[in-house]
């Protein structure tokens, strides 16, 4: 990938076979079979990443003005994403060359790989303000699917329906690594491990939410650092480990007494409160009145 000085030529304009597979999520395609530079245009805004795959010939991603030119080669892919600020497309494509482009929103993105996706602020600290550029190339099992793409002859009625089985069948090619592939590739999937191992740490403290373990036993339970458990999981959910065990914990308590089928103290203790002051001050705390009164109050 090289990043170098382009002066802005006058050269044709074109435009994008655009397909929209469903909300934040499109396809862009472009076949140059001119002898001139094809020139297209697209704004994309911050909150998108994109995927672009060059399957014949060459195209330049141009920025800044078109005083710089990031070129993506024949059998390349290219991932960019900038948080700070809008990547629009502005490229040339090059005679005789084919692109094939997916553009992705990061909710829907990340919703493709973690069933957290909603509670996901934006990946770690490390990541969430990096803007991301990197090239790769594309498999033989990718052509065959870019050509599909690019070469669709089929009825126009089905068009949206191929492209959207071709776009995530693309997707899971770009993501499919073996076990000795680098794991820098995406940063957005290297977080993913870490996610999964914060949601396995909220499972167990709420499957023992009357006996929690220590932070320190959950950090050694799903084989984080006691520093990440802290962070990730603030930056998860929202909270710390023990505000967010207590939300919970109150909301549990709150609808076993909506329930009728347990007095206060029974409560008290299947949420883990070993006294029946400790928790009403609890209950207290969180809701403003005492279990009592909010039993008289729903009933």
């Amino acid at each position: 990938m090289k990043l170098e000085k382009s002066a802005l030529k006058s050269n044709a304009q074109g435009t994008f076979d655009e397909i929209n597979i469903e909300e934040g999520f499109i396809v862009l395609t472009s076949k140059n079979e001119t002898d001139d530079i094809k020139v297209l245009e697209r704004e994309i805004d911050s909150s998108y990443i994109q995927f672009h795959f060059c399957n014949k010939g060459t195209a330049g991603f141009l920025f800044n003005q078109g005083n710089y030119t990031l070129n993506i080669d024949e059998d390349t892919s290219l991932l960019l994403y900038n948080p700070q600020r809008d990547l629009p497309i502005h490229l040339e494509l090059k005679p005789h060359s084919w692109l094939v482009s997916l553009v992705i929103s990061i909710k829907k993105f990340h919703g493709l790989f973690s069933e957290d996706a909603n509670y996901v602020t934006f990946l770690t600290d490390d990541n969430k303000d990096k803007k991301y550029y990197k090239d790769g190339k594309i498999s033989p099992s990718m052509a065959v699917v870019l050509n599909q793409l690019i070469s669709f002859n089929l009825n126009n009625s089905i068009k949206p329906l191929y492209f959207k089985g071709k776009a995530y069948e693309l997707l899971s090619l770009f993501f499919n690594r073996s076990e000795d592939a680098d794991i820098e590739q995406c940063p957005f999937l290297v977080d993913e491990v870490n996610v999964a191992k914060l949601k396995k740490a909220k499972d167990i403290i709420i499957a023992n939410m009357a006996e929690p373990p220590t932070l320190q036993e959950l950090a050694d339970d799903i084989d984080l650092s006691l520093k990440k458990l802290k962070e990730g999981f603030k930056q998860i959910y929202g909270d710390s480990v023990f505000s967010f065990l207590f939300d919970y914990k109150m909301e549990v308590a709150r609808k076993l007494l909506e329930s009728g089928d347990y007095n206060v103290n029974e409560v008290g203790l299947k949420v883990g409160y070993s006294t029946g002051s400790h928790f009403i001050a609890a209950f207290k705390k969180k809701f403003g009145t005492t279990p009592k009164k909010y039993i008289q109050a729903s009933s």
